[in-house]
């Protein structure tokens, strides 16, 4: 990403520093396989970010997020109007994209979008881009709608990963799970306590899961409730898998890779003797401050779960490092950043995690292994192959009504969320995250 100093002076026009950001964070994320959340918070970028008023770092946010969204068909359209194709220097396409982003899908003056565009072409040292700038971003007023609409929602996912969702879930669920991922989703809470309470307290609505979903904009510390560590954040469907160990009070429970600890908070809540487990000492710094915050306890170890040596627990649970091909609405970037080729790596951390787990457990203990990835390699397939070389080890069948969504139940008994699940009138309001899940128990 280009260093840069992206705070506004009095010469510069109004929400240039904004769209400047927001067209280096393209840069950076589409070219250089920078995670989306890595640039808005850490290092140079972040404190960049952290620079620009609120208004211009809503306004950046909504960019980059929208135009990863859609860089598919975006890029389509901004082809009609490439008569020679894409220029070498990838800075254009970055301020392309994040021009037809705004001109086609978001609440933008289309004057303001063409004109503050070609201003971050004309940063460039080769001239001749603002007026190409110019020329493809007015073609795109008069004429990008219609192209947008032609267009299947598929052409916003790599190829790859649609092949993979097509044979695996069929043409209908692909395309289901395409029009979701083009809707920002809203935020999930887990409460403590009382969800209704909750729900009334933030103007939200409590879903099957006992989660608290609101759409209300904002700097989540700010939302009522925070300080006093009344909840945490968690989507609806990351919630399920440490609600299926059951009754877990006073018992002892293992939550390997842990951190940021969404799971472990649920685990502590529950009254377990919970033992958080990950290799990230510093993303454990991140769940040891949301334990504080929400005044609940837990021993926090910084190890590797593939070898790390304790027990035996009455539960484990093992939420799996993975593609996370299933948190797209969330992280866009992953659209983009993912490659066939990180499967078959992380596919194999994640066995040797599974083989590990097995041996923590007490007879008649319970493990459940999940991951937010909607391969599977990640999931179905990796429990078939652990019960081929475990004999000791057997599924316990989840039931529809500890899922929230009878539709996320498998034959098996697994748990398999789909982007389009927990629907609601209201699109906004409607989805969660793709997640995998299975019980087992260690035979007595």
């Amino acid at each position: 990403m280009a260093k840069r100093q992206h705070k506004a002076n009095k010469e510069e026009a109004p929400g240039l520093t904004a769209r400047r950001f927001a067209a280096d964070a393209l840069l950076a994320i589409l070219h250089t396989r920078r995670a989306l959340e890595d640039v808005f918070e850490h290092g140079e970028t972040g404190a960049q970010f952290r620079a620009l008023d609120e208004r211009d770092r809503a306004l950046s946010r909504m960019i980059v997020a929208t135009a990863l969204r859609r860089a598919g068909s975006l890029q389509a359209v901004l082809e009609n109007f490439l008569q020679e194709g894409w220029p070498e220097d990838v800075r254009v396409h970055a301020i392309l994209l994040s021009g037809a982003a705004q001109i086609l899908l978001l609440e933008v003056a289309n004057h303001a979008a063409v004109d503050l565009s070609v201003d971050l072409a004309n940063e460039i040292r080769n001239k001749r881009f603002a007026g190409l700038v110019n020329a493809v971003l007015r073609k795109t007023v008069s004429e990008g709608r219609a192209i947008l609409d032609s267009l299947p929602p598929e052409t916003d996912t790599a190829e790859w990963m649609r092949a993979r969702w097509r044979e695996t879930y069929g043409e209908e669920t692909l395309r289901a799970i395409c029009l979701a991922h083009r809707i920002e989703p809203a935020l999930d809470i887990t409460p403590k306590n009382d969800p209704s309470a909750l729900a009334a307290k933030l103007e939200g609505i409590v879903l099957p899961t006992g989660s608290v979903r609101v759409t209300g904009k904002g700097a989540i510390m700010h939302l009522p409730g925070y300080d006093e560590g009344e909840w945490w954040v968690q989507d609806a469907a990351a919630s399920i898998p440490a609600r299926l160990l059951g009754d877990i009070k006073g018992k002892r429970v293992a939550d390997l890779c842990a951190a940021p600890g969404g799971k472990t908070l649920q685990l502590a809540n529950a009254g377990a003797h919970v033992v958080a487990v990950d290799r990230s000492a510093s993303r454990l710094k991140r769940l040891q401050q949301n334990l504080d915050r929400t005044k609940l306890k837990a021993e926090v170890i910084a190890a590797d779960a593939a070898i790390w040596e304790a027990g035996p627990f009455d539960a484990v649970l093992l939420d799996a490092p993975c593609s996370a091909t299933g948190t797209i609405r969330r992280h866009p970037d992953i659209l983009w950043q993912k490659q066939p080729e990180d499967l078959a790596q992380v596919s194999k951390l994640q066995t040797r995690l599974l083989d590990n787990a097995a041996k923590l457990l007490k007879p008649g203990g319970v493990l459940v292994y999940s991951t937010c990835s909607l391969e599977p390699e990640e999931g179905e397939l990796q429990i078939d192959a652990l019960l081929s070389r475990n004999e000791t080890l057997e599924r316990v069948a989840i039931r529809p009504e500890e899922a929230g969504d009878s539709h996320a139940v498998t034959a098996l008994g697994e748990l398999r969320t789909l982007p389009f699940h927990f629907p609601h009138g209201d699109p906004r309001l409607a989805g969660c995250d793709g997640f995998f899940a299975s019980r087992l128990r260690r035979k007595s």
